[in-house]
């Protein structure tokens, strides 16, 4: 024991020798402390998610409405929805019935009637849009242990007048503390797999990728080492041990850097632009001792991909390495076609789980593609050499014999490209994936702006509504409209009623139920939204506007000009009993999660490409220090320096170009497939053909470059004995 022990500790000081002294050790060095930070990035971005969805749901609880329908309840209580700007924000309007009347987490006292408690990011948002008196007088701020998170936008308010007696809409509460998930941001949460799957699938594959190139740069020399161990009689134990060894040191800085972020947000409250979402630091100070766990799995798993990517030949009768530079596994190459098959058939799973199963089998797809393209190479690579020597041309031949004897090497540089072109393409289709309606009500604010305003009312008389006309902004329209569904015989349409004078105003005729007459004016453009909206129209002289209580009504109010929203919400929220929603034609579908969800793309997008440049760089330098040690000679052999740039285009160049095509077409493929599994969606062929493009600029530079470096040291080169 004692000597196994020994040997263990003398193999471990061997890899650290060899981690400092080995040809590109800087560049290796730099390569795994960025890419173990990396890996131990996502997975304590992983952690924090999961603990923040932990810590919103037990706070949601803590101020959930237990619901009565006896005579105990001590409150009234009821929602309404409103935003600021395309935000949404949580209202909820209370009555106390006794001094006793129960309080929700992160309220310490109800204010007095006709006043108002608002979340602090609801008044750092609002107060440019007359937030602090729209619902009443502020009287103060919700602490963060009512809030799921501290950028959550809400609102209490106590309402200045005793709800009217039978109003569905009020309902009675006898304590708080059960089943707060409906409430503010809770509506529309999503699963945590959603969150945790796009990290993964933008952020997470390329930081793997990054271990997989920091790993093999200059592995020439460690292929050799472990050769070299095994003719010795070492197991893969002791080659694991060495290669450990090696990587030890900048694999523990990178995933201790990795924790300055994570300790960072578990002390402060951190913004994640460009998304505007808080992060609250309990959640993530409450998650350490999962995060220093997963951190030490994340250490695990990028050592293991650098003992992973340093074999040798397992029958022991060659010293020969049989690492990825001289041949392609065959697993990879089956583990693409699974990606692929699992993007096929998750048309053909369940509804719920097909995007999870399309999720996975891109990451798989993706991840593994490279090694398909680095197969086609190989075989490009022999018809090359075989050409060349055919023909007579040096450079031909070397560059074809190079890329069929050294696969791996094209594999590292092509990664970049392939993972990086999926990403941008999957920021696009995404962020397309707003749906009809989103992009309705975008094309309608566009157009008319907020011009046209929908408040929902349950049951107003004629006094009420006058009332509400009277606190309007000057020269305002009110209208009502009318759903009327007559069943299955006939079609749906609706009524807009209003006064003689309004509706001549909307250049619509008096004479009974009529059409929008013929006209240019942007009063005409007001009417014709309407219609794009709520289809059939119809018109009617009404000499007063009231609200019928069943649901079917509700009040539109047009104003003169664009940005009086917020003063024709102050005038529906201070009526004795609020609306329950005011919004502009559409405003509920650009303030919906989903038009939100184009920016957490671009926050996991983004930093996934970062990770992806930082490979593709370290790739091709250390294709650079290679190419330029073994063409320097060829200078001599060859009497001139133009078998350079013919080696370095036909060796990296042209098996880049044809990976950047092949990339192409699959990520189209793969785009289009993705939306008609949704059946939402767009792609934009421009954005890849840019993309396309950047990689094929890209596939020349690195030739060139190549080629002048191996120039530059074809200059300095000295025979000698190796």
């Amino acid at each position: 024991m004692q000597e196994r022990v020994r040997t263990t500790g003398k193999l471990f000081r061997i890899g650290l020798a060899a981690g400092r002294s080995t040809p590109g050790d800087r560049l290796r060095w730099w390569g795994l402390f960025c890419a173990a930070a990396a890996v131990a990035f996502v997975t304590l971005a992983t952690v924090a998610t999961v603990a923040t969805y932990h810590g919103r749901e037990t706070r949601a609880d803590a101020r959930g409405p237990v619901i009565t329908f006896s005579k105990d309840a001590t409150l009234l209580y009821r929602e309404g929805i409103d935003s600021v700007g395309s935000r949404p924000v949580s209202i909820v309007f209370v009555h106390p019935l006794t001094p006793e009347a129960p309080l929700p987490a992160g309220v310490a006292r109800w204010p007095d009637p006709g006043e108002v408690l608002l979340s602090p990011e609801l008044v750092r948002t609002g107060r440019g849009e007359g937030i602090l008196n729209r619902y009443g007088r502020f009287a103060g701020t919700i602490t963060n242990d009512g809030l799921v998170t501290p950028s959550e936008r809400i609102a209490y308010v106590r309402v200045a007048d005793s709800p009217p007696k039978g109003d569905p809409r009020w309902m009675g509460v006898s304590a708080f503390g059960s089943g707060g998930g409906a409430t503010g941001e809770m509506a529309d949460q999503p699963s945590v797999t959603s969150p945790v799957l796009a990290l993964w699938a933008l952020t997470g594959l390329p930081a793997l990728a990054l271990a997989v190139v920091a790993a093999r740069v200059g592995s020439r020399t460690r292929d050799r080492r472990s050769s070299l161990l095994q003719a010795l009689g070492g197991t893969w134990r002791h080659r694991m041990i060495v290669n450990i060894g090696e990587a030890a040191i900048p694999a523990v800085l990178g995933t201790l850097t990795a924790f300055v972020p994570y300790a960072v947000a578990s002390v402060w409250d951190t913004r994640l632009a460009p998304t505007g979402y808080i992060l609250d630091h309990r959640d993530v100070w409450a998650a350490w001792p999962a995060a220093m766990a997963s951190a030490a799995v994340s250490l695990l798993v990028v050592l293991g991909i650098v003992v992973g990517t340093h074999r040798i030949a397992r029958d022991g009768t060659s010293t020969r390495p049989a690492s990825f530079t001289s041949r392609v596994p065959a697993w990879r190459l089956v583990a693409c076609g699974v990606g692929v098959a699992l993007v096929l058939t998750s048309q053909y799973v369940p509804r719920k789980a097909q995007l999870v199963v399309f999720t996975c089998g891109t990451v798989v797809m993706w991840a593994f593609l490279s090694s398909v393209v680095a197969l086609l190479t190989r075989h490009l690579g022999s018809w090359l050499a075989a050409n060349g020597k055919r023909r007579g041309h040096a450079g031909r031949m070397i560059g074809g014999r190079w890329t069929h004897a050294h696969p791996g090497v094209i594999v590292r540089l092509a990664l970049a490209m392939v993972i990086g072109i999926g990403i941008v393409a999957q920021m696009q289709v995404w962020t397309s994936r707003l749906g009809a309606h989103s992009q309705a009500a975008a094309a309608t604010h566009q157009r008319i702006k907020d011009t046209v305003i929908e408040v929902t009312a349950s049951g107003m008389t004629a006094p009420e509504t006058d009332r509400f006309r009277s606190s309007l902004p000057a020269g305002s329209i009110l209208l009502n409209r009318t759903f009327y569904d007559p069943g299955a015989s006939r079609d749906p349409w609706t009524t807009i009623g209003g006064s003689c004078r309004d509706l001549r105003r909307l250049h619509v005729t008096c004479d009974g139920d009529t059409r929008a007459v013929t006209g240019g004016s942007a009063q005409l453009a007001k009417v014709e939204e309407m219609r794009r909206w709520y289809g059939d129209l119809r018109f009617t002289q009404v000499p007063r506007i009231s609200v019928k209580p069943d649901g079917t009504q509700s009040l539109l109010v047009v104003t003169p000009a664009p940005g009086q929203l917020a003063a024709v919400k102050q005038a529906a929220f201070t009526l004795p009993n609020p609306s329950v929603q005011v919004e502009a034609l559409g405003g509920n579908w650009l303030g919906s999660s989903r038009s939100r969800l184009p920016n957490w793309i671009q926050l996991f997008g983004v930093t996934g490409i970062l990770f992806i440049l930082v490979a593709g760089s370290m790739s091709a330098a250390a294709e650079f220090v290679r190419v330029r040690h073994a063409l320097a000679p060829l200078s001599v052999l060859t009497g001139h320096r133009r078998v350079f740039r013919s080696v370095t285009s036909w060796h990296l160049t042209v098996p880049l170009l044809i990976s950047t095509v092949v990339t192409g077409a699959v990520t189209a493929w793969h785009s289009v497939f993705f939306i008609a599994l949704v059946q939402e969606g767009s792609v934009s062929w421009t954005i890849l053909g840019y993309g396309i493009t950047a990689c094929a600029a890209v596939s020349l530079t690195v030739g060139f470059l190549g080629a002048r470096a191996a120039a530059r040291e074809a200059n300095q080169w000295r025979p000698t004995a190796d």
